[in-house]
């Protein structure tokens, strides 16, 4: 769910003393793309700018599996299909996610 090495690598680049910023920023612009996605999951054009700003956030943080989920919707929407990814199923992906991520976070940082 979690790509370790690149949270690693994100701390290792921006240094661990600014590396909270960094996630409290990620984390709330991942929940407001996640609300306008909520609130326009039958526009394709929405959809598929949603899915992509989450899929590359994901990819920056080490978030792998909502990633691949938006990757998905984000495909999906770009030909007009905009039922295959679900703002729940987004929405469950990212919590999950973030919950792993927070746990697994001291441990990391204390390495």
């Amino acid at each position: 769910m979690i790509d370790w090495s690149r949270v690693e690598e994100l701390v290792e680049e921006i240094g661990a003393e600014d590396f909270g910023e960094v996630v409290e920023l990620f984390l709330d612009e991942v929940e407001s793309a996640i609300v306008a996605f909520e609130g326009a999951a039958d526009d394709p054009t929405t959809v598929e700018e949603q899915m992509h700003f989450l899929k590359g956030a994901s990819l920056n943080l080490g978030f792998e599996s909502l990633a691949q989920l938006c990757l998905k919707g984000e495909r999906a929407a770009s030909s007009g299909q905009v039922a295959v990814v679900a703002p729940a199923e987004v929405r469950q992906v990212f919590d999950a996610s973030r919950t792993q991520f927070l746990e697994g976070l001291p441990a990391r940082l204390a390495a």
